[in-house]
C-alpha cells in the first residue's frame, strides 16, 4: 500500500536570498536577482549578466576546514541542506544512535554539472605546474555526487545516498525519486534537492557559443519568460533542499508539515540533444504521468510553476504541452516562471522552484512572472504577469525539462 509523503523541511540558497523566508519575501515583492557578473571579468564577453548568489555566510553552516574541501556547488548544497534539516528538527550525526535510527534515512542531491569551477582551476594549475601537482582534493571536489556524500556524512544518513544528473531536470528527478523511495516503503526520510555553481568562464562560454543564453545587458529585459522579446536564458546559481518524510514518521517526530508531494511523472522527448519537441508531446506526457501518479484530474490543478526558461522554443513548447494536458481548463490555470527573478539554475532550478511552490501553496499566494511587457500569441496562458497576489492553491505542478529530452513533473498538494 502506497504511503503518504509530506514535506517537513525547506532550505534555499539563491540569487534572491539565502534562506526560505528571505526568498519568499523577494518572490512576493517581485524582486530580481539578475545583475552584472562579478565572478570573473566579463567586460569583453558576449554574456555579461547572471543570477549570482550574494552575501552567503558559509560559516553559519560549516567550519572552515569543511569549506576548503568543497567546490562551490557542494557548499551551496550543504548550506541548503543544513537549513532544511534545522527547519525539520533533524540533528547531526551521532554514532551511538545513527545506525539504528537512520538506516532508513537518505539523501539524493542532484547537480547538472557539478564542480566545474574546480575543474577549470585545476586544469590551469596542471598546465602551469604539471598535472602530477594538481590539488589532492581535485577529484573529491569536482565529482557531482560529492554534495550528497557530504550531507550523508554530516547527518549520519545510512540509507540511500545518490546523485541524479539529468541536466535541468536533475533536481526534479532527485525529489521525485526520493518521494517514490519513501512512498514505496524503502525509506522513511529523505533529504533531496539540487545544487549548481556554473557561473564560470568555461561554462558560460559553452552556453554562449551554443546561443542558449541572452546577450541582453538590461537586467529588466534579460530573463523574460513568455515575453515575445525573450532571447535566451540567464544563468543562475544556488541550491534548494527539501526534507521528505512518511506521514506517520513525521507525526511521531512532531515535525511541522508544509504540505504533501503526491505525484511524479517522467518522460523523454527522444528527439534532440538540446531542443524540445515543437509539439510539446514529451512534456505533455510527463505532466499526464504525474497527474495519473497523484490520482488527480487536470481540473484539480490550480497553479503550475513552469520550466519557463525565457528561450524562444522552450516557452512556446511548454505552452503547447499545457494546452494538450489541460484542454479548456488551461485558460483558467495560473502559470508563472520564477526564473524571471532567479535566472536558470540548471540542475538546481527544480529544487529552488519546489521550495517556492511549496511556500506558494502554504501561503496561498501566486508567484509572478516579472518584467513581462510584450505578449506572445504562442504563449497565451495566464502567466501572473509582474505582480503576484493572494489565491487559493490546493494543488500545484512544478515542471522541469533538460537537455537530452529529460522531462520531470512534480505534484504538490496542501
Amino acid at each position: 500500500m502506497a504511503r503518504e509523503v509530506v514535506i517537513t523541511g525547506l532550505g534555499i540558497v539563491s540569487p534572491i536570498g539565502n534562506d526560505t523566508e528571505t526568498v519568499w519575501e523577494a518572490v512576493k515583492n517581485a524582486r530580481c536577482g539578475i545583475a552584472p557578473i562579478t565572478r570573473y571579468d566579463a567586460s569583453d564577453r558576449k554574456v555579461t549578466l547572471a543570477g549570482e548568489v550574494k552575501d552567503l555566510d558559509l560559516s553559519l553552516y560549516m567550519e572552515k576546514k569543511e569549506i576548503r574541501k568543497m567546490d562551490r556547488y557542494s557548499q551551496y548544497a550543504m548550506a541548503a541542506a543544513v537549513q532544511a534539516c534545522r527547519d525539520a528538527g533533524i540533528s547531526e550525526a551521532d554514532e551511538e544512535k545513527s545506525w539504528e535510527e537512520r538506516a532508513r534515512w537518505g539523501v539524493i542531491m542532484a547537480s547538472g554539472i557539478g564542480g566545474i569551477r574546480t575543474i577549470e582551476e585545476e586544469q590551469m594549475r596542471g598546465e602551469e605546474k604539471g598535472f602530477d601537482r594538481v590539488a589532492p582534493l581535485f577529484i573529491p571536489k569536482s565529482i557531482s555526487n560529492m554534495a550528497a556524500g557530504h550531507i550523508a556524512i554530516r547527518y549520519g544518513l545510512h540509507g540511500m545516498s545518490s546523485c541524479v544528473v539529468t541536466a535541468c531536470a536533475s533536481a526534479a528527478n532527485a525529489i521525485g525519486d526520493a518521494f517514490r523511495h519513501i512512498r514505496d516503503g524503502y525509506g522513511d526520510l529523505m533529504i533531496c534537492g539540487g545544487s549548481e555553481a556554473a557561473i564560470t568562464p568555461l561554462s558560460m562560454g559553452g552556453f554562449t557559443s551554443m546561443q542558449a543564453m541572452t546577450r541582453q545587458t538590461d537586467p529588466a529585459r534579460a530573463s523574460i519568460p513568455f515575453d515575445k522579446e525573450r532571447s535566451g536564458f540567464v544563468m543562475g546559481e544556488g541550491a534548494g533542499a527539501l526534507v521528505l518524510e512518511e506521514l506517520e514518521h513525521a507525526k511521531k517526530r512532531g515535525a511541522h508539515i508544509y504540505g504533501r508531494i503526491t505525484g511524479y511523472g517522467v518522460s523523454s522527448d527522444a528527439h534532440h540533444i538540446t531542443a524540445p519537441r515543437e509539439d510539446g508531446k514529451g512534456a505533455a506526457l510527463c505532466m499526464q504521468e504525474a497527474l495519473k501518479d497523484a490520482g488527480i484530474a487536470p481540473e484539480q490543478v490550480d497553479y503550475i510553476n513552469a520550466h519557463g526558461t525565457s528561450t524562444p522554443l522552450n516557452d512556446r513548447c511548454e505552452t503547447a504541452a499545457i494546452k494538450t494536458v489541460f484542454g479548456e481548463a488551461a485558460s483558467r490555470l495560473k502559470v508563472s516562471s520564477t526564473k524571471s527573478m532567479t535566472g536558470h539554475l540548471l540542475g538546481a532550478s527544480a529544487a529552488v522552484e519546489a521550495v517556492i511552490t511549496v511556500k506558494a501553496i502554504e501561503q496561498n499566494f501566486l508567484p509572478p512572472t516579472i518584467h513581462y511587457q510584450v505578449p506572445d500569441e504562442d504563449c497565451d496562458l495566464d502567466i501572473v504577469p509582474n505582480k503576484g497576489y493572494a489565491y487559493s492553491i490546493g494543488c500545484a505542478l512544478s515542471n522541469s525539462f533538460g537537455f537530452g529530452g529529460h522531462n520531470a513533473t512534480l505534484v504538490f498538494q496542501s
